[in-house]
């Protein structure tokens, strides 16, 4: 097996940005956010936050390599999962959230209490294919439709070799086992990803709509987190599960069905499905999921770092400006790339993301 270490409505993934206008009477936090993050920064002390648990190999190789431009500077990340990210964020729990989701338009509107009458803003920090990972010893490989893994996910194909998966696998060996779906129990930006994909591509195989908690007339087992379903579907003999692919450890993994090919995951087929989806003037991505593309892989997030436009102080804007600088520079892109295995974002988003972030102050 390959080593290998993204919505709302219509999966609408907004990266949109509250009018960002703000004035900075100095620029503490890394300057341009150039090919290292834009050189040596004052920034100093610990920077907290929280969120989306997909985000946990990348977050630790950028809190490494945040000290290659502010050596000053600490980062504490608490990987409790998109839901929590936001709600910590919101509540002035955290400086800063990741989130596999985008806050809708009532947790913007809430973001002004914390951030001022600006609000807050989403910078897309890492684009991942979402595996759906099963463990079946002695079985890789296997292909299945979107139809098909909406019938799995929901329980109404319950056998591994069900004539439906069956025929799309000639002369692969499935057992007569039964299939176990486990799913997160916890408010999760993969999850709603997921669905997104099957409410988009499954057509009526799917019947549950596009969701962050799994739906509970679904019966299924359920685990905490990315690490708790790629560890009980590790110790189910017939699990099959979805995590962010850079998890999936020793799982074997669906190769998806897309036009009249299957694709596996990879970094550069998820960047694709990204590249082909339309952009809206906002900087927000309407991710085509039932695409037909060739060499596409449809089943991704864009997970997102959500900031605020003014902080309450400077030490913390410039320390929230020397991070996110990092984040989206080439140097720091590079540096999760080699961790996490995830597609590195384009340069247009970069630029995009560096005017947003650049323009980050203290209140007053």
């Amino acid at each position: 097996m390959k080593a290998f270490r993204v919505g709302r409505s219509a999966a609408l993934l907004s990266v949109a940005a509250l009018a960002l206008t703000a004035c900075s009477s100095a620029d503490n936090g890394g300057g341009n956010g150039g090919e290292n993050g834009g050189g040596n920064s004052n920034a100093s002390g610990t920077l907290t936050g929280g969120g989306a648990s997909s985000q946990e190999a990348a977050m630790t190789a950028w809190k490494d390599g945040v000290k290659s431009v502010a050596s000053d500077l600490t980062v504490q990340y608490s990987p409790d999962g998109s839901g929590a990210g936001r709600e910590g964020f919101l509540d002035g729990q955290f400086s800063f959230a990741g989130s596999d989701a985008a806050m809708d338009e009532e947790e913007l509107e809430k973001s002004k209490e914390v951030c001022g009458d600006k609000g807050a803003f989403h910078v897309p920090a890492y684009i991942s294919p979402i595996a759906i990972a099963y463990n079946l010893e002695g079985v890789e490989g296997i292909k299945m439709d979107a139809e098909t893994i909406a019938k799995v996910f929901s329980g109404e194909i319950k056998k591994w070799n069900d004539e439906q998966i069956q025929k799309q696998n000639e002369g692969l060996e499935l057992p007569d086992k039964d299939i176990t779906v486990v799913h997160r129990s916890d408010d999760s930006g993969t999850t709603e990803n997921f669905t997104a994909y099957l409410t988009e591509a499954a057509g009526d195989a799917w019947k549950y709509d596009e969701v962050e908690v799994w739906p509970g007339e679904i019966t299924a087992e359920s685990a905490q987190g990315t690490k708790g379903v790629v560890g009980l579907a590790s110790d189910t003999d017939g699990a099959i599960t979805y995590t962010d692919a850079s998890a999936a450890g020793d799982l074997n993994t669906v190769h998806v069905g897309v036009g009249e090919e299957y694709v596996e995951y990879s970094s550069e087929a998820a960047a694709a499905v990204v590249d082909k989806s339309e952009q809206n003037e906002d900087g927000s991505i309407k991710l085509d999921r039932a695409t037909e593309e060739e060499g596409v892989y449809p089943v991704v997030l864009v997970s997102y770092h959500i900031y605020c436009n003014e902080y309450q102080d400077q030490k913390t804007a410039d320390q929230v400006k020397a991070f996110a600088e990092y984040v989206v520079s080439e140097d720091g892109q590079k540096t999760a790339e080699e961790s996490a295995g995830n597609a590195p974002i384009s340069e247009d988003t970069r630029k995009a993301a560096q005017e947003r972030i650049k323009k980050i102050s203290a209140q007053g």
